[in-house]
C-alpha cells in the first residue's frame, strides 16, 4: 500500500508495520521529523502542516493514519482544568479533528483511521473505542486489549512501553513525546485490519 502517515511524531503507531509498504510520514516539528526519520530511514518525511498536506496530496494513498492533536480534546486535560495546583487553561476544541474526519469520510477513496483521545464531550462523529482512545475508520476494527499504558510512568518506564530509545537524541519534552504515541501493538492491529480490507477490494 501507499501509506501516509500525519501527525506522524516519532512514529508509535508506525513502529510494527515493516518495510514492505511505501510510507509517507508528515510532522511539523523538524527535531521529531529527524528522530523519526533515524527510526524509520526508508519513509519518505516530510516536515510541513499535515493539515493541509492532507487537503492537497490524499489521492496519492491508499491507507491514511491521521493523528490529530489531541490536547484541546482531552478529557484528562479538562478535569485538571479544576485543580488548584498548576491549574490547565480553556481551549477552544480544534476542530480539524473533525474536519479531517469529514474530509477522509466523503473524499478518500481508500482506508483511513483517525486517532484521538477520548474527549471530555460528546464526540460530534462517533468513533470506536478502543484501549481508551477514539478511532474513526472507514473499516471495522476487531476489538483489541493492551496491557496498561504506563501513561504516567518515567521516560525510562515509556522507552520500554513504547520500544524507543531516545537517550541519545537531544530533543524537549522526551516524556510528552512518548507519551503522544500510539501504543506500537494497537498501531499493528489497525495497520493489519486496514490492509486486510485493502486486499480484499484490490
Amino acid at each position: 500500500m501507499r501509506i501516509l502517515n500525519l501527525y506522524a511524531g516519532i512514529g508509535g503507531n508506525r513502529k510494527l508495520w515493516g518495510d514492505d509498504h511505501d510510507v509517507t510520514a508528515v510532522e511539523y516539528n523538524s527535531d521529531i521529523a529527524k528522530v523519526y526519520q533515524q527510526f524509520f530511514p526508508k519513509d519518505k518525511v516530510i516536515v510541513c502542516d499535515a493539515h493541509q498536506y492532507l487537503l492537497e496530496h490524499y489521492k496519492e494513498f491508499d491507507f491514511i493514519w491521521d493523528s490529530p492533536p489531541c490536547q484541546s480534546h482531552s478529557r484528562v486535560r479538562f478535569i485538571a482544568m479544576g485543580r488548584e495546583e498548576r491549574p490547565q487553561k480553556p481551549l477552544f476544541p480544534d476542530l480539524r479533528l473533525y474536519e479531517e474526519i469529514l474530509f477522509l469520510k466523503y473524499y478518500f477513496k481508500g482506508k483511513y483511521c483517525v486517532e484521538n483521545v477520548v474527549g471530555y464531550y460528546e464526540p460530534l462523529v462517533m468513533p470506536q473505542e478502543i484501549n481508551k482512545h477514539f478511532f474513526w475508520t472507514n473499516f471495522y476494527i476487531n476489538p483489541i486489549k493492551r496491557e496498561s499504558r504506563e501513561h504516567y510512568g518515567t521516560i525510562e518506564t515509556l522507552e520500554r512501553k513504547k520500544g524507543f530509545d531516545l537517550g541519545k537524541y537531544n530533543i524537549k519534552d522526551k516524556r510528552t513525546i512518548l507519551r503522544n504515541c500510539v501504543e506500537p501493538e494497537t498501531g499493528l492491529h489497525i495497520f493489519q485490519e486496514a490492509f486486510r480490507e485493502h486486499k480484499r477490494l484490490f
